[in-house]
């Protein structure tokens, strides 16, 4: 590399090296997001040695092509034995190197990324990069040094919290950290190079390594008390415990030693099943987004939304569009439910800027964007509307009927149904080519999920505008077929009805819940009926049996216990009782003995000899239940796909991550055994139950 010459190509081109004057710059170019592959580690290893080699180089910049650093490794190498060379060979090369190396960080610079910027003497970031080591959340802990390097930049307390939560950390708040030590000034590749190269040429061949730092002194107290939090959010799950203990030892341990410790434990959790799982749903997002049909397909114009109603559900998908800076109006049927639904939004905006969060411009500018009406004329002006009304069939119809009228020409006309058919909504219209659903999860500023359904006649550049719709809102959008429930809620009532009945044959509601989410379950079904009220579903069943559904059916086994309750007049925490009982001031239900009465004499009136049933026997049920409905939907059409469905349950009914769904969860299960789990779950369930053939979730 000496004498001037251009650069020099090594690895394919995956790493090469350019000179400027005394600086070599070292650029990773590994599209699309220059993924840490065992290419570009030998790229860089090889790319090191010339550096030290070099009696013309003082000092070498490590910068990546394109639109980001490194944004992470590559994770399709972690359930199978890593090639050489492993990052940790990279980064001691680095340290090792006489020369310091400076990393210039733009985009994202994530889990080995980051770590091998923190091997690096110093870091420039451009501003918008994002750093972090989100390992964890990926099932396993940093195993490049990161548990040892950050707690020597941000203290130990800090460094478990940065970890355990997999934070994202922006260039300002790095910068304020002491993650980076400077923030390029400019915007652009050029400006960060130069800014990187200026900083290398100031450290005079002066080596600044992370490692040789001291780790902070700071009180116990505050250790334990993040340590303590971390564990709560973190449900205690492995890859938790073991990242406090590898942060702990960086304090306590020589670095050779809890290096080789982080090493080891990385190694071993990321074959288990919890980072297979989490790998899993890591690639079925990115999968989710893969439409057949909309490839080239633009979306319509998105610049302005309307959302009718300002109840819950309505101001929370207000506020996720207003966070995500689209202009909102606001539609309510007449000035005092509209002024109810204002109050809500105001006092959200307050809150958020007296958590800090935000500040009072930044509420400001939100609520300046927020058009409220009762109008419909009002209306015009929006490129897509979202109805956010009482979930009944001819409501909606009404409303999108009225639309017809006021909405401009190629308007996306959107229903936030949850169960609904969404093609005989759109029959109301005479334009059911633009109809769409957009099934938001409650709250919906909060949820990640969002089901994308498609009509019969929904044509694509609609469902292309739902999901840049989503995009723009942060949303994980699963594109779903209209049928009842769509995904989520479709396996959810089976799911519901197969905890009914199992209290009816001898199970109680605290035992169930119990189970479940000893499994790993947010919450169990029965709490979730109380929070949500019982009446939504009692709404739904006399619905269903206006339809000829499961109630009209009368070979069909059906659990009148959940009607019982709510005849009695307990809907859930709104009534102060449902499946459990809530006494003023409790923030847990209890078990009612009413309760228990009441399922023994309906097992009783039906002639059921109750009997004990093991936590065992509730899980496996459940779980079979979920994957047999699943195999329904995608034999019908309704999904495209098993991670699809994995993706729903996980993030928006509380199935635990670490388990990775339910179909990620069969297919981890012997064929023969889930074959004869089946048919005995069909069996148990009795008449109406629906076997459905599970083989298509080994294409699917």
């Amino acid at each position: 590399m000496s004498g001037g010459r251009p650069g020099a190509v090594t690895s394919g081109g995956q790493v090469r090296l350019e000179r400027d004057g005394a600086v070599a710059v070292i650029v990773i170019d590994n599209p699309p997001i220059n993924a840490g592959s065992a290419g570009v580690r030998r790229g860089l290893l090889d790319a090191i040695a010339e550096v030290a080699a070099d009696p013309g180089v003082t000092a070498a910049v490590l910068i990546g092509a394109g639109k980001t650093f490194i944004a992470g490794s590559d994770l399709r190498e972690f359930g199978q034995p890593l090639e050489e060379p492993q990052l940790p060979a990279v980064i001691a090369a680095i340290e090792a190197c006489p020369k310091p190396v400076v990393a210039a960080l733009h985009g994202a610079a994530l889990g080995g990324g980051f770590e091998l910027a923190l091997g690096c003497d110093a870091r420039i970031a451009a501003p918008g990069t994002l750093v972090g080591l989100p390992e964890v959340t990926l099932g396993m802990i940093p195993g490049a040094g990161g548990t040892q390097r950050l707690p020597r930049l941000v203290g130990i307390s800090t460094a478990i919290g940065m970890i355990c939560e997999g934070r994202r950390v922006a260039a300002a708040d790095a910068l304020a950290l002491g993650l980076v030590d400077a923030l390029a000034e400019g915007e652009g590749a050029e400006a960060l190079r130069a800014a990187a190269i200026a900083h290398a040429q100031a450290l005079s061949g002066s080596k600044c390594r992370v490692a040789d730092r001291p780790v902070p002194v700071e009180p116990a107290e505050r250790i334990e008390a993040a340590a303590g939090a971390a564990l709560r959010a973190g449900r205690n799950r492995p890859p938790v415990v073991e990242a406090i203990r590898a942060v702990r030892a960086a304090a306590g341990r020589p670095l050779n030693e809890a290096l080789a410790e982080e090493r080891a434990v990385f190694q071993r959790l990321r074959l288990e099943t919890e980072a297979a799982a989490r790998r899993h749903l890591f690639f079925a997002e990115r999968e989710s987004a893969r439409i057949p049909g909309l490839e080239g397909v633009a979306p319509r114009r998105l610049e302005r939304v309307g959302v009718i109603g300002a109840g819950t559900m309505g101001t929370g998908i207000a506020i996720a569009a207003l966070d995500a800076g689209l202009p909102v109006i606001l539609l309510e049927r007449d000035a005092g439910a509209l002024d109810t639904g204002m109050a809500r939004l105001r006092d959200h905006y307050a809150r958020r800027v007296d958590a800090g969060k935000m500040s009072a411009e930044a509420a400001g500018k939100r609520l300046a964007a927020l058009d409220p009406a009762t109008d419909m004329g009002a209306l015009g002006t929006a490129d897509l509307v979202i109805e956010a009304v009482f979930e009944d069939l001819p409501v909606k119809q009404d409303l999108f009927h009225r639309l017809d009228a006021v909405l401009a020409p190629g308007a996306v006309l959107a229903s936030n149904t949850s169960y609904l058919d969404l093609d005989a909504i759109a029959a109301a219209t005479g334009r059911p080519q633009d109809v769409v659903g957009l099934h938001f999860f409650s709250p919906a500023n909060v949820m990640r999920l969002l089901e994308v359904v498609r009509g019969t006649k929904t044509a694509p550049e609609v469902l292309a505008t739902g999901l840049a719709l989503a995009k723009r809102l942060g949303k994980l959008p699963v594109v779903a077929g209209n049928a009842f429930g769509f995904i989520g809620n479709r396996i959810y009532a089976a799911y519901r009805r197969q905890c009914e009945f199992l209290i009816e044959e001898g199970a109680l509601p605290a035992g169930i819940d119990a189970a479940l989410e000893r499994f790993g379950f947010a919450m169990g079904p029965f709490a979730v009926a109380d929070l949500s009220g019982l009446d939504i579903a009692w709404r739904m069943r006399r619905q269903q049996a206006a339809t000829q559904s499961l109630l009209a059916c009368p070979a069909a086994r059906y659990v009148e216990i959940p009607d019982r309750l709510c005849e009695a007049g307990r809907l859930g925490r709104k009534t102060g009782a449902g499946y459990y009982r809530y006494p003023p001031g409790a923030r847990r239900g209890e078990p009612d003995p009413e309760v228990t009465a009441l399922i023994e004499a309906a097992s009783a009136a039906k002639g059921i000899v109750r009997r004990a049933i093991s936590d065992d026997e509730i899980v496996i049920r459940v779980l079979l239940t979920m994957v047999n409905e699943a195999a329904c939907l995608l034999s019908e059409g309704v999904s495209a796909r098993a991670s699809d469905i994995d993706l729903v349950l996980v993030n928006g009914y509380g199935f635990p991550p670490w388990e990775g769904g339910p179909l990620f969860w069969a297919g981890r299960r012997d064929p023969a055994w889930l074959g004869a789990e089946l048919a005995r779950l069909a069996e148990l369930s009795g008449p109406g139950f629906r076997s459905c053939d599970t083989g298509v979730l080994a294409t699917a």
